[in-house]
Parts: C-alpha cells; sequence; structure tokens
C-alpha cells in the first residue's frame, strides 16, 4: 500500500532517530503543515487532526505499518530512505581512533625521550584535530616529532635544514603549521616564554641551532685526545698543556669525522668543573666536554662524532629543574648515559640551596623529579665536582 508523500518528515525522522545507535521508544515530528497533519491522522486512523507537534509510539507506527505495509518501522524507512546508520558506533569508533592518536603522542620516543614536551603534548591535544582530521593531525604531527629528533642543529639555515628533515625548503617557513608547533614545542623544551613577533622567533630557532653563526657557536673540551684533522690537532696540542680548547662550529663542521677517541668521555653542564679538573691534573686531564648549559650545535656535534668514534659519553648536570631539562636533552640528541645523576645521588648531596624551578619528569629515574620537588633545593654541579673527578681518576686508573 503506498502512503501519502506528506508523511515524508516523519519518515526522515524515524530514520534519522534509528540511525543514532540508541534505543527508540518515541519519536517527535513537527512542525507539520495541514496536509501532513490530515496525512498522519489518515495512517493513524485518528479521527482528529494532531497539532502542529506530534509525539508518536514507535511501537504504534510499527503496529499500522505492520498492518498496511507488511513492514516495521525499520524495514519500511531503509526501503524509502536508505541504509540505517550507528552514529553512536561511529562517535565511539572516532573517540577511540582520536585516544590511540594522543596515546601515540604522548608515548613517542622524542616525547618520552624529553619529558619537559609533556606540557606541549597537553596544548597539542587541547587545539584539537588539524582540519577534523586523524589521519591529517598525525601526518602533521609526525612531521614535527621528525624536526624535533634533528635538534639542535648543526648551524644549517633554515631552508637547507628543512630540506634535508622533510624534503622542503619552505616546510618550516613563518606561518607554516608544522613551524609554529615545533616553537611551542622548544617553548616547552627551554622552559620560555612564546616568542611574540619575528625577531623572537628566529631567536628561539637560532638557540635550537637553525643558522648560528658558524664561529659564535663553540663547546669546551679538555683533555680529549683524537687523531686527524684540524680539531684533533687543537684538542691534541690543548690537552698536553693542561688547557681547555673551545672549539667552533666551523671547525667541528670542517672534520667530518673523528678518529681513535677515547673509549669513555666525561660531559658536563658547567664550565666551572673543567677549570677544576685542569688545575688538578693539567696536561693528565682525562677527556672531558662541557655543554655550557643548554648544549650549542657546536656541542651537540661534537658529542654525536665523539660518539660516531666509539666513545661512551656520561653526562652529569646540576640537579634542579633546568639541569634535569638539559640532561634531556642531551642524553636524547647524544645517546649519552646519565651519570651520578639518580634520586640517590641527590639526595646523598642535597643541603641549602636555591629552589629547583619549574621541575619535569626524567626518563631514567621516574622517582628523581618528585625528590626535587619535595625537598625543593638545588644541587650545583660545582658541589659534587671533586667527588665526581675522584670517580672518573678511580675508573681510568683501575
Amino acid at each position: 500500500m503506498e502512503l501519502s508523500p506528506d508523511l515524508m518528515p516523519l519518515w526522515a525522522v524515524v530514520h534519522a532517530r534509528l540511525s543514532g545507535g540508541l534505543p527508540v521508544n518515541r519519536v517527535k515530528v513537527g512542525p507539520l503543515d495541514l496536509g501532513q497533519r490530515t496525512a498522519l491522522a489518515d495512517l493513524l486512523g485518528s479521527a482528529r487532526l494532531p497539532g502542529e507537534h506530534v509525539e508518536i509510539s514507535l511501537a504504534k507506527l510499527d503496529e499500522v505499518l505492520l498492518e498496511r505495509t507488511g513492514q516495521d518501522s525499520r524495514e519500511f524507512v531503509t526501503q524509502l530512505i536508505g541504509p540505517i546508520g550507528d552514529r553512536a558506533a561511529g562517535r565511539r569508533e572516532a573517540a577511540a581512533r582520536r585516544a590511540e592518536l594522543w596515546d601515540w603522542l604522548a608515548g613517542h620516543p622524542v616525547v618520552a625521550a624529553q619529558p619537559a614536551l609533556g606540557d606541549w603534548v597537553t596544548g597539542v591535544r587541547r587545539a584539537g584535530l588539524i582540519e577534523s582530521s586523524i589521519t591529517r593531525t598525525k601526518e602533521e604531527l609526525a612531521k614535527v616529532l621528525q624536526v624535533l629528533s634533528r635538534l639542535p642543529a648543526a648551524g644549517q639555515p633554515l631552508p637547507k635544514f628543512a630540506d634535508e628533515v622533510l624534503g622542503d625548503t619552505h616546510a618550516l617557513d613563518e606561518g607554516k603549521r608544522c613551524a609554529s608547533l615545533v616553537l611551542k614545542a622548544l617553548v616547552a623544551i627551554y622552559d620560555v616564554s612564546p616568542p611574540v613577533d619575528a625577531p623572537e622567533r628566529r631567536a628561539l630557532w637560532e638557540r635550537a641551532g637553525i643558522a648560528d653563526d658558524q664561529l659564535s657557536s663553540t663547546v669546551l673540551a679538555a683533555g680529549l685526545r683524537t687523531r686527524g684533522g684540524v680539531v684533533s690537532g687543537v684538542l691534541d696540542l690543548c690537552a698536553h698543556a693542561g688547557l681547555a680548547a673551545a672549539l667552533t662550529l666551523q671547525q667541528l663542521r670542517a672534520a667530518t669525522a673523528l678518529t681513535s677517541a677515547p673509549a669513555e668521555v666525561w660531559v658536563f653542564e658547567n664550565p666551572s668543573v673543567l677549570a677544576v679538573a685542569l688545575d688538578r691534573f693539567g696536561g693528565r686531564c682525562p677527556p672531558l666536554v662541557c655543554t655550557s648549559g643548554w648544549p650549542s650545535s657546536a656541542g651537540i656535534l661534537l658529542l654525536n662524532r665523539l660518539s660516531a668514534a666509539g666513545s661512551a659519553l656520561y653526562y652529569h648536570g646540576d640537579f634542579d629543574g633546568e639541569g634535569l631539562r638539559i640532561a634531556a636533552n642531551v642524553v636524547a640528541r647524544t645517546g649519552a648515559t646519565p651519570w651520578r645523576m639518580s634520586s640517590d645521588d641527590y639526595l646523598a648531596a642535597v643541603a641549602d640551596g636555591p629552589p629547583v624551578g619549574r621541575v619535569t619528569a626524567v626518563p631514567w629515574d621516574p622517582q628523581l623529579a618528585g625528590h626535587l620537588t619535595d625537598v625543593g633545593r638545588t644541587v650545583p654541579e660545582e658541589r659534587l665536582a671533586m667527588a665526581l673527578l675522584d670517580e672518573i681518576v678511580q675508573r681510568t686508573t683501575s
């Protein structure tokens, strides 16, 4: 039996409600014009016209439709309009896929290696999907993480770095989404205020080793002996003389590799530790490198060259919020092993000192951040210098 076309608003509502994926007992339809109200009264066998807005029992519709068409409401609207969906299931699936995306981001090795990025992950998640697309968002974030895995860079101009990492010289141009996300991540890593203009954005890129001046980016080393090239000559001369060597990024980039590197190299955050070591050991100083706080492009390049030559790198820094973020950065970028940087080391050394500042999670010791927060006092590396040097002597002479 053919039913009146004036009933289409009713069938549309029934189809939409059934497609919601939730139990349906009643449907509401309206506003209805006179013809539609008349058709509905005829369908239901009512002597009175319904109002403009009507609520109808689905069981009643099933009864009427079975009598007139041999189909219930679900079968009828499926044949009339099309397959019934399941929006609730779709929403659940979309929510699961979004959760999977954010879990992937939070657990990515680049993020896990530098827990300071946790705040950045929270901000990215709060901002939501890019173009409402999970796939598009993951693709963009994968590019950002690839960039972060290569920072600090070795002093390349930004277009050259972008081409080397992402295959597109303009991928990190001003205003590009990828560049914006990377800069937000660098704000979290370095714990600085977000840049508000182009000069501040350039300064943040420079801090991450992009377009560093090849002469002003330097790294200090002492007692470090290698073979071949200008860098090895400088290192060897200074080591024999009991002096620190200040290597520039230009020198390091000119030396494509280091050979005959020491089996072990100790890396410190503060130049004063190198000064103490040189005063104590002179020309017998063990192989030391100093990052001078956050490592420069020259520092990362030297440490990676030493690692590639077979040196095992052992890092120590300040026990405070920034010192632990610096340590995490060095470990993530060079493969160095944290040395004397455990909870036990901190608790054994802590005394009066300045506040620790903002503390983030520590990849190699999950309890360490909590201890710093609870105690609240910095242990400067200089306080431990003599004990650290004593241990180096024991390890190198045993």
